[in-house]
């Protein structure tokens, strides 16, 4: 299909900046295919669920991708013998002590340039300094770094001199500030490794996950580590050229056997985000089982594609022309999911991380 098939008019002022408060009260579109629409909240998600169907979570944690520091002057090979700023968002760990990373401005960077991540004030104490060497580059701003510290230490330094990675189009609007630290994460998070929420868990609060267990609703968790690729356009024009980035996922022995058995018994599987859908399609059969999985997915999810696993998608609003936007075109239906957008922006729906969620039942 072309890329422009699935582009809309998005009104700027859609685009959430900060989430509601509470988290649950945000709006919820329910979108049923071949039966219509309903304008509900995030809070009435136990009445649209049923005793015996099981909720899959995603339990990455975010950590504070976002390194701003300068790379060495250097004046050799053309240099111009002048430090430059630069900013990185790591984007998937390759070792103990190395990062692939998007970047800025990748164009004045060079395999061996030394970086400095961290204010000067940050450097009081050298013993905590965060440096890095960068040791390979590919196009399109992304390279690897290696840096001085390693294990546990590093970590350490990254949550200390980091920030969280915000996406681009709240980054462009207002700067990361420190209530961003609860809010960009999900009140279930555990596994450090992502740098980007799995943002449809970001409306859940106790109080709800506790009536979703009162109403027979079962609550399974799953690990899909969100690399900084989900935010880059694609840059094709037919989804078949388009190659998605890899990200690292775990499915457990206990999950796995949980799932199939509510399966078994006439339960919905219902997928909080598009990361725990794609980690589940990845794990299972054609016939539909799903297996304990450990690797990296790519699966990119398109009109036409069978799904295997997932039932049911509980998923933010998304971005025009977007990998995710084609997805949920691909659940419930290209012309319902057309529909349901607009109908999403002529109502007011917000838009994006911070913004409001929907409920999509898949079509047949």
């Amino acid at each position: 299909m072309r890329v422009a098939d699935f582009d809309f008019d998005l009104p700027e002022d859609l685009i959430a900046l900060r989430p509601v408060t509470p988290r649950e009260a945000a709006k919820l579109l329910v979108v049923r295919p071949g039966e219509g629409l309903a304008d509900l909240t995030v809070g009435d998600l136990p009445s649209l669920l049923r005793a015996g169907d099981a909720l899959v979570f995603n339990d990455t944690r975010v950590i504070p991708a976002r390194l701003d520091g300068l790379r060495e002057a250097r004046a050799e090979g053309g240099g111009d013998g002048h430090a430059v700023a630069v900013e990185a968002t790591l984007h998937k760990r390759l070792g103990p002590d190395r990062w692939s990373a998007f970047m800025r401005p990748g164009k004045r960077l060079k395999v061996g340039d030394r970086v400095r991540f961290g204010t000067s004030a940050d450097r009081a104490c050298e013993g905590a300094a965060l440096d890095a060497t960068l040791v390979a580059k590919a196009e399109g701003g992304e390279v690897e770094l290696a840096f001085d510290l390693s294990g546990p230490d590093l970590d350490i330094a990254i949550n200390t001199r980091g920030h969280m990675p915000l996406p681009p189009y709240i980054a462009a609007k207002r700067p990361e500030d420190e209530q961003d630290r609860a809010d960009y994460q999900t009140v279930y998070a555990r596994e450090d490794g992502s740098v980007a929420a799995p943002t449809a868990g970001l409306h859940f609060t106790p109080d709800l996950l506790a009536r979703l267990t009162a109403a027979g609703v079962s609550q399974h968790f799953v690990t899909l580590h969100v690399g900084a690729g989900t935010f880059l356009p694609m840059k094709v024009e037919d989804t078949d050229d388009h190659r998605m980035h890899a990200e690292y996922g775990e499915v457990s022995v206990q999950t796995a056997a949980a799932l199939n058995a509510v399966r078994a018994a006439g339960g919905r599987i219902v997928c909080v985000g598009t990361t725990s859908l794609r980690l589940l399609e990845s794990a299972a059969t054609p016939e539909g089982v799903i297996k304990p999985w450990t690797g990296e997915t790519a699966i990119f999810i398109t009109p036409g594609y069978r799904f295997r696993a997932a039932d049911v998608l509980m998923t933010n609003f998304h971005l025009p022309k977007s990998t995710l936007f084609m997805l949920v075109s691909a659940f419930s239906g290209f012309e319902t999911m057309k529909a349901a957008y607009a109908h999403a922006v002529a109502t007011g729906y917000r838009f994006y991380s911070y913004g409001d969620s929907s409920l999509l039942f898949r079509a047949d």
